[in-house]
C-alpha cells in the first residue's frame, strides 16, 4: 500500500507540472470537433471502463501504431531478429548498432483475425512507428531502430495494402500525421524530442507527394511522456499517446502513460491527461498503439500494449 501511495504522489507531481490552458477556438468541425470537445473534458479523475478484450490471433511482434478504417484495424509492428546493441561510446552520430528486423503493417477484423499484411522498409530501415489515416491513405514512417538515423515515409492504400514511398529523411521518425487542411506532414523523432513539419508541394491545386518541401523543427516542450502514436484532428491538432519510465529510489521502476492534445501550429500540448491503466507495472495501456472514436456521448479508445501475443483492449472514457 505504501508503494502505491508513493507512486501516485509522484504521478500527481508530474501532472501538476504539465498543466496547460485550453481555449476552445477554431477546433474544426464534425467528427474532429466532437472528439476534441470530449477529450478536453477528460481529467485525471476520468473513469476508464473496460468494454472488451479481443485476442489477436496472429503474432504481432513489437506493436507500434494503430488506426481503424471502417470495420477493420491496421497495426504497424516490428519483428526484431537481431536487437540493436549499444556501443560503449557513441560512434559518430550513433549510440548503437542498427540490428536486423522486418517491418509490418497488419490488417485485421473486429474478431482479431488477420486479413492481410505487407512488409515495409529496406535494409537497416525496418522499424515502423506510429501511423495515421487521412481519409484516403494510411501514413507509416519506417526508420532505423536507433536515434539520429534515417527514415522512409510511406502512404498505404487500406484496401490493397499497396505501399508508395513518399520521401526520405535523415532522422528517426517515430510517428507521423497528415494535416489535410493545410497540406503539411507532422512527425516526431525518437522519443518525440523533436517535432518536425514538412510542407507538401501543391501546384495548381494538386498536391504532389513527390514534392515535399523543406522541413522545420521545434523541440518538444512536453517531457513527462514520449509520444509513440499520433492521429490528426481538424483543423490544427493531433492527439498523441505514449509513456515514460521512471525510477523511484528504494521502490524500483514503473511506467506511466498518458494522452496529449497537441496544437500543430504552436507544436505544444494544450490538454494532457494521465491514463492510469496497466497490463503490468512496466507496461501501461498507452504502450505504443492506440486509436479512438466517438461512441454515444463519450470517447472509446483502443489499445494494443503487448507484444507477440497481443490483446486489443477497448475502453470507454467516462466523466
Amino acid at each position: 500500500m505504501k508503494r502505491v501511495i508513493f507512486v501516485w504522489v509522484f504521478i500527481s507531481i508530474i501532472l501538476s507540472c504539465s498543466s496547460v490552458v485550453y481555449a476552445e477556438d477554431t477546433i474544426g468541425v464534425g467528427r474532429s470537433g466532437k472528439i476534441i470537445r470530449y477529450f478536453t473534458k477528460l481529467t485525471k479523475s476520468t473513469q476508464w471502463q473496460l468494454v472488451d478484450e479481443i485476442k489477436l490471433n496472429f503474432c504481432t511482434y513489437h506493436t507500434q501504431g494503430l488506426v481503424k478504417v471502417g470495420d477493420y484495424f491496421y497495426l504497424s509492428a516490428v519483428e526484431k531478429i537481431v536487437p540493436p546493441r549499444k556501443f560503449e561510446t557513441p560512434q559518430g552520430r550513433y549510440d548503437r548498432t542498427p540490428g536486423k528486423g522486418v517491418g509490418y503493417l497488419f490488417k485485421f477484423d473486429p474478431k482479431g483475425e488477420l486479413i492481410s499484411k505487407v512488409t515495409l522498409g529496406e535494409g537497416t530501415v525496418y522499424h515502423p512507428g506510429g501511423i495515421d489515416y487521412d481519409g484516403q491513405h494510411i501514413w507509416v514512417p519506417v526508420a532505423e531502430y536507433r536515434p539520429n538515423s534515417a527514415s522512409v515515409i510511406y502512404r498505404v492504400d487500406p484496401e490493397t495494402l499497396e505501399a508508395v514511398e513518399v520521401f526520405r529523411f535523415k532522422d528517426h521518425i517515430g510517428g507521423i500525421v497528415r494535416n489535410t487542411w493545410d497540406e503539411t506532414l507532422h512527425g516526431v523523432s525518437w522519443g518525440s524530442r523533436k517535432m518536425y513539419t514538412w510542407k507538401l508541394n501543391a501546384q495548381a491545386g494538386v498536391v504532389s507527394f513527390e514534392g515535399v518541401l523543406e522541413s522545420t523543427m521545434k523541440m518538444n516542450g512536453s517531457h513527462y511522456i514520449d509520444y509513440q502514436d499520433c492521429h490528426f484532428l481538424a483543423d490544427k491538432y493531433m492527439l498523441c499517446g505514449g509513456l515514460n519510465k521512471y525510477t523511484i529510489p528504494d521502490f524500483g521502476q514503473f511506467a506511466f502513460g498518458g494522452l496529449d492534445l497537441v496544437d500543430l501550429n504552436l507544436q505544444t500540448a494544450i490538454h494532457q491527461i494521465p491514463v492510469a491503466l496497466w497490463v503490468n507495472p512496466t507496461k501501461p495501456m498507452t504502450n505504443n498503439p492506440f486509436y479512438f472514436e466517438t461512441y454515444e456521448d463519450h470517447l472509446r479508445f483502443y489499445f494494443i500494449p503487448e507484444d507477440d501475443k497481443s490483446t486489443l483492449y477497448v475502453y470507454d472514457a467516462l466523466n
